[in-house]
């Protein structure tokens, strides 16, 4: 930047240097490097405050006095983001130089704006920008100090209570009688002062003395704002951050009931006749504070065990109940969603009460129709988009079950009675009843499974009164015809319900074919609506696996009536499927969990799921075909996401099996591994590789569960296939798959092991040796996560108790593998992977570590594993602050122990008279760490390295 221009930012600059500067500035506006000039600014000129000399922050303090002067005076007021960025500026020097130099700063500033409208605006500004720093829970504050911006630090904390105590002191009356001065003068000539200086005051109640703010005056003032229309929404949340200051109960019960009376005798309790409904949302949060208010004020006196003044906290509460009611039922759901705090509270205390009089349970009542009547769609709703208002109402939808789950604990036979009242009316006449009304009294019954919660769903037996009532509703639900109703939202409740009761079908089963038929035709997974069809399908699902002994007589009709539902749809035919392929995985699984759970034999089992997945593999060879050749890489990936389809579905039917009905028990292992046979080819497919491996490579995940051993012969080939021109991401998929073959064939799968492991190898090292640009963090991410991988890997072999597996390499490939995992530990900064290296180094000193262990591991164990063990702690990556390096110190801790177990005095003597010395660690401080090592409870000595550690890294 210009430096003889930015002379001219000095207010004692001549005029010269002035224009100089703003020339400069009007030039630097427009040229299109300006970003890069103040950038390099910047960088190259960021002070800290506390570094500049008393002279330069003095100058700071008079250069702002200056510019605040300079406001009163300009003929335009300047844009609002500079005056909030300036009101941030004299906010962060107001708590940095307040308690020290700056004692004065509030006088001097109400000095040079007195009363003065755009001073006054910039004044209060300033107030708002210093709550913010003091006080706003929402603004993140931050410490220089702090090593975690998102925590306020101690030392800040502490701060922002001295300032507002030494306010508190010194200047809050002074403030609090300009702001009555603001509001006096602009409350009738500048609406937007006052709603600013409401604003204010409503921010400072919460910790000043109330009684500035609640007197005759300030609350006369406040009231008549309430009957300004431009004021009275600032007025009314400011009245509602007064009601909300915490205080003693009495005097906030007498606070609540006086600012009641005058609110009334203005008229402000007719709601009826208030059009304005932005108003009405405010007043409805006002109503809710004092309303919450009272009723923390009654919680207390309880406690105490005042009765009297509790009992008239009571009936303070009861007499704002018909409001609470009106603006509760108010068809305005923010006005309505307002008040649910006070209502929500209010069950709570008549939950508590032994006795409810019968204006109480008419207030339950009235809360019960409220409700049920807001949970209605209106006209409006738009099912098929929904966007920000439909989100706003399920939202709002969401607070009243709430409330409907309090009734339930207040009066749960009120609750019952009331909606089988409202439910049986609806559905007696639905064929006539809007489609918001049928879907609310369908909704209700949904609702109450949880709000009359019982175990394991069983609302059909004990409780004869309710389960009688449930299984009528139900019983009425199933046999009105209502699943036919002509809309979406009816419909969709219908089978949430059906589903969520699905016990009812195992109390009365003759009702099961007509829902199946439900589900299966145009009311369901055939209706016109995709949304409908998609939930449907996973409701289907669930409904077949709950209900999966009572399903046996409809098994072969259901998998008929949904064999065009199971159709694979290739990108050529141009049919738009019935379902996605996502909802088709829900129907496979259905299929499969008909299948396996039937009462067929073995023989019948195996023949239906042939029937079901030999479709599945015709296409899948034909399409594989059709791959091979396309030359149009759009329909190469068509295909190849088919294709993909195919083998998800194959694997999706596999969920089916448990270990009652195993593959095996169900006569099914021939099926699959016929699909394996299929599905392999896919592998050396040279298109879309990266899509059919990782379908093939999810199906034989699912096969070596459902399989077992009968799947081994199938892995040589198909590690051979995905080790073929491997990226970091394959191999970080494929690893996986080698880690599951080996943590659960263990010895039988060696032989493969040791086959494979060096190609594997080779293959992971390829990839992480390859260079890449040093800016690009996903290459790196990448490399990080392969590693992570391979050291997973040789965890999992040595864990398995597969030493062998890397013993049989040959002593160059040992060394080298060994090698990488000390570097694992020590060199990278990644605390989980070094955590997994430990882990595997104190396996192998396990097995190798004694004196009849491989030729050198006691040489490399010295050499290599014991420096690791130090090497990595002393690190300034290693840091104790992250919880999975505490884990990777716990390791290593675990690796010194395990060397000593197989080493004894030998390892001992090696780090008292060798490797300890040569660190230039003090005589005593080795005494300690050997003594610390030899205490045979683990944790004496995992406790010890981390406070060592942790102390001071250079003792080690």
């Amino acid at each position: 930047m210009d430096e003889q221009a930015l002379l001219g930012l000095n207010p004692n600059a001549d005029s010269d240097f002035r224009q100089r500067a703003l020339a400069y500035f009007e030039q630097l506006k427009i040229s299109p490097d300006a970003w890069q000039v103040c950038a390099e600014a910047l960088a190259q000129r960021t002070y800290r405050y506390s570094e500049l000399t008393t002279v330069q922050q003095q100058l700071i303090r008079e250069t702002l006095i200056s510019w605040l002067q300079a406001q009163m005076l300009n003929p335009q007021p300047e844009k609002t983001f500079i005056r909030n960025k300036a009101a941030q500026v004299f906010a962060l020097l107001f708590v940095t130089e307040y308690l020290t130099k700056w004692p004065k700063f509030f006088f001097d500033i109400l000095s040079v704006v007195d009363l003065n409208p755009r001073g006054v605006d910039l004044y209060l500004r300033i107030l708002m920008a210093i709550d913010s720093e003091l006080v706003d829970r929402d603004v993140v504050h931050t410490s220089e100090a702090s090593n975690f911006p998102l925590i306020l630090s101690l030392n800040e904390a502490r701060r922002n209570t001295l300032i507002k105590d030494t306010m508190r002191e010194q200047c809050i009356p002074n403030l609090v009688e300009s702001w009555y001065q603001i509001l006096q003068n602009y409350q009738y000539t500048n609406s937007e002062v006052t709603c600013q200086c409401l604003e204010v005051v409503g921010a400072y109640v919460s910790w000043i003395d109330l009684s500035l703010i609640a007197n005759d005056r300030f609350i006369n003032m406040l009231l008549g704002h309430m009957s300004i229309e431009v004021l009275r929404e600032e007025a009314c949340d400011c009245l509602f951050e007064i009601v909300n200051k915490g205080m003693d109960p009495v005097d906030k019960m007498k606070l609540v009931e006086s600012l009641c009376q005058v609110l009334q005798s203005a008229g402000f309790f007719s709601i009826d006749q208030e059009e304005d409904v932005d108003f009405l949302a405010r007043f409805s949060k006002l109503v809710n504070g004092m309303g919450q208010s009272l009723i923390v004020s009654w919680t207390k006196l309880i406690k105490s065990g005042d009765i009297k003044n509790a009992q008239e906290a009571l009936q303070a509460i009861e007499t704002k109940v018909a409001l609470m009611l009106q603006l509760l039922i108010h068809e305005d759901d923010d006005i309505s969603s307002n008040i649910i705090g006070f209502c929500y509270d209010y069950l709570h205390i008549l939950k508590q009460l032994t006795v409810l009089s019968d204006q109480q349970k008419a207030n339950v009542e009235a809360i019960m129709l409220a409700v049920m009547k807001k949970l209605t769609y209106d006209e409006e709703y738009n099912f098929e988009n929904e966007g920000e208002d439909e989100a706003m109402f399920v939202e709002y939808r969401k607070q009243l079950k709430l409330l409907l789950d309090r009734l339930a604990q207040v009066s749960p036979e009120l609750l019952l009675a009331s909606v089988r009242r409202v439910f049986s009316s609806t559905l007696q006449n639905w064929q006539t009843t809007r489609f918001m009304e049928v879907e609310v009294a369908i909704r209700l019954l949904y609702m109450l499974a949880e709000a009359l919660p019982v175990s394991h769903g069983a609302h059909f037996s004990g409780d004869v009164s309710k389960a009688s009532a449930l299984q009528d509703m139900m019983r009425t639900l199933v046999t009105s015809g209502v699943s036919a109703y002509q809309h979406t939202s009816v419909t969709l409740e219908f089978f949430e319900t059906v589903v969520r009761y699905e016990k009812f079908f195992t109390v009365e089963p003759q009702h099961i074919p007509g829902v199946l038929m439900a589900f299966l035709d145009h009311r369901g997974l055939r209706h016109s609506s995709a949304k409908v069809r998609s939930r449907t399908a996973y409701l289907f699902s669930r409904f077949v696996k709950s209900l999966n002994k009572q399903m046996n007589p409809f098994i072969e009709d259901i998998l008929n009536r949904i064999q065009d539902l199971l159709e694979l749809s290739p990108p050529e035919n141009g049919y738009q499927s019935l379902l996605s392929s996502d909802d088709q995985l829900f129907i496979y699984e259905t299929a499969g969990v008909l299948i396996v759970n039937s009462e067929y034999p073995a023989e019948r089992k195996q023949a239906l799921m042939r029937n079901l997945l030999t479709p599945l593999m015709e296409k899948f060879k034909i399409l594989l075909e059709k791959l091979m050749m396309a030359q149009d890489e759009e329909r190469q990936a068509c295909l190849a996401d088919c294709l993909n389809h195919a083998v998800g579905f194959a694997s999706r039917t596999s969920k089916a099996f448990s270990n009652k009905q195993t593959v095996k028990q169900c006569g099914c292992s021939e099926v699959y591994l016929d699909c394996l046979q299929t599905f392999l080819p896919a592998l050396s497919c040279p298109l879309q590789k990266d899509i059919l491996r990782s379908g093939v490579r999810t199906f034989l995940h699912r096969m070596i569960i459902c399989l077992e051993e009968e799947v081994l012969p199938f892995i040589p080939s198909a590690s051979e296939h995905m080790l073929k021109d491997c990226e970091a991401k394959d191999l970080q998929e494929f690893i996986p798959l080698i880690n599951q073959i080996t943590a659960k064939f263990k010895i039988q799968v060696s032989p493969f092991l040791q086959q494979m492991f060096m190609p594997l190898l080779h293959a992971i090292f390829e990839v992480l040796l390859r260079p890449a640009e040093e800016n690009d963090q996903s290459a790196a991410l990448e490399k990080q996560m392969l590693r992570r991988s391979y050291f997973a890997f040789l965890q999992t072999v040595t864990g398995s108790g597969m030493s062998e597996v890397i013993a049989n390499q040959g002593a160059e490939n040992v060394e080298r593998v060994l090698v990488t995992v000390i570097q694992g530990a020590v060199e990278y900064p990644d605390p989980i992977a070094q955590k997994t290296c430990f882990i595997i180094l104190s396996k192998l000193v396990e097995l190798w570590g004694g004196k009849d262990g491989p030729v050198g591991f006691a040489d490399f164990v010295y050499k290599h594993i014991v420096p690791a063990c130090f090497l990595a702690p002393l690190k300034q990556t290693f840091d104790l602050a992250d919880a999975q390096t505490v884990l990777a110190l716990s390791e290593c801790a675990v690796t010194l122990k395990t060397i000593h177990l197989k080493r004894g005095p030998e390892c001992v003597q090696y780090l008292q008279q060798e490797y300890l010395p040569s660190l230039q660690v003090a005589p005593e401080i080795i005494q300690e760490f050997c003594q610390a090592l030899q205490q045979p409870d683990a944790k004496v000595f995992k406790n010890y390295l981390k406070v060592s550690v942790t102390a001071d890294r250079s003792t080690l």
